[in-house]
């Protein structure tokens, strides 16, 4: 009984007109954004090649280490192709100097800004969005439909426990929609040995991960679809129901859990911290001119009774002491400068830790 309940559903999903789409459309989908991944992959992989050679070829031909002038690029990561997230975002390069601390600069989207605002669509993102709302599409009519229709007294007046009912409904929405999807993603891994995409151990290590989060979250829509549809009456009651749940679930939590942190747990700006640290670097330069000064004032008193003569020798004995103590006095200032910068980017990365930990806390309970 439970099997043929199980072929049942799964006749009715892949011969309604809505699957045929609904698979055409994802299958599209996925290839479409693992191509256009590979591409944006290999363009990146072969800029990464290119700087750095170019950046090789500076160095060894720098003859002067005063002018020498270094940058590191960021490696392109294989994994991109199927979840962008922020590599867009965060920048590609960043100058190692002296003068300027590490940070990464020129991303994609500020040399493209059209591109932050309308992002590039990947797995992840046709997981999270188009998949979840095809498995409410598929199941917010699974059960109330057939009582609608007449179907559920009809099936209910045999034998049938209502459990082995609710779980061949369950597996069989879960293989009709799941088990189809396996072509288009092996596909989507058969374009990475096409293309030679250099794809180690650690990196199909985190596709399987990625793929098997992906199978529970879509299975988790599905049994969503399935319990709003067994406690309402009407299909279409149950389609707004799903719907508006997907909205709160995908769409709201994580943003409400990432305001709630901000709020809760501010973090100053980069501009703030940057500032912060420029008016203690002018205040404590000022106190050092003041210092240096006053010091200055101090060693033409001891010399001001003296003839010119002496004052010029006393001068010449003591000359390079006084550079000396005015070279530490100088280093000790700028060494007090970067501390302070130091502890101000510790306490700028801990607020961060503790505030991405308490967004992705409340996040979770989408």
């Amino acid at each position: 009984m439970l099997s043929t309940l199980i072929q049942k559903e799964l006749k009715l999903i892949l011969l309604s007109p809505k699957f045929a789409v609904t698979f055409s459309l994802c299958a599209g989908l996925l290839l479409l954004s693992v191509y256009a991944g590979i591409r944006e992959y290999r363009a990146a992989a072969r800029q990464y090649e290119a700087a750095t050679q170019l950046v090789s070829q500076e160095l060894r031909e720098q003859s002067n280490w005063t002018s020498l002038n270094n940058r590191t690029y960021r490696e392109a990561d294989p994994m991109q192709i199927f979840v962008s997230g922020v590599n867009n975002d965060i920048g590609r390069w960043s100058s190692i100097t002296q003068l300027e601390p590490v940070k990464l600069r020129q991303s994609v989207y500020s040399d493209d800004p059209i591109f932050a605002l309308f992002r590039f669509f990947d797995f992840g993102f046709i997981v999270k969005i188009v998949l979840s709302l095809f498995a409410f599409l598929f199941t917010y009519d699974a059960i109330n439909g057939e009582r609608e229709s007449g179907t559920l007294a009809v099936t209910f007046s045999n034998s049938l426990p209502r459990g082995k009912y609710l779980i061949a409904k369950f597996a069989g929405s879960w293989l009709g929609l799941v088990i189809p999807l396996t072509v288009p993603v092996a596909l989507s891994m058969l374009l990475l040995f096409v293309f030679s995409v250099p794809f180690g151990a650690s990196d199909w290590y985190r596709l399987m991960l990625l793929l098997a989060v992906s199978v529970a979250y879509f299975t988790f829509f599905i049994a969503f679809g399935l319990l709003v549809s067994t406690f309402t009456r009407h299909s279409n009651i149950a389609f707004l129901l799903c719907l508006v749940s997907w909205i709160t679930i995908v769409l709201i939590l994580p943003r409400t859990g990432v305001a709630i942190a901000s709020q809760t747990l501010p973090v100053p700006t980069i501009a703030e911290i940057e500032a912060d640290q420029d008016a203690y670097a002018k205040d404590r330069w000022n106190q050092h001119v003041l210092e240096f000064e006053k010091r200055l004032r101090e060693r033409q008193a001891l010399t001001a009774a003296m003839s010119k003569e002496d004052r010029e020798r006393n001068e010449s004995d003591h000359l390079w002491g006084w550079m000396e103590e005015d070279d530490a006095k100088r280093k000790e200032v700028q060494k007090a400068i970067d501390d302070y910068g130091i502890r101000l980017q510790e306490n700028l990365r801990n607020r961060k830790n503790e505030q991405e930990r308490l967004a992705f806390t409340l996040s979770r309970f989408s």
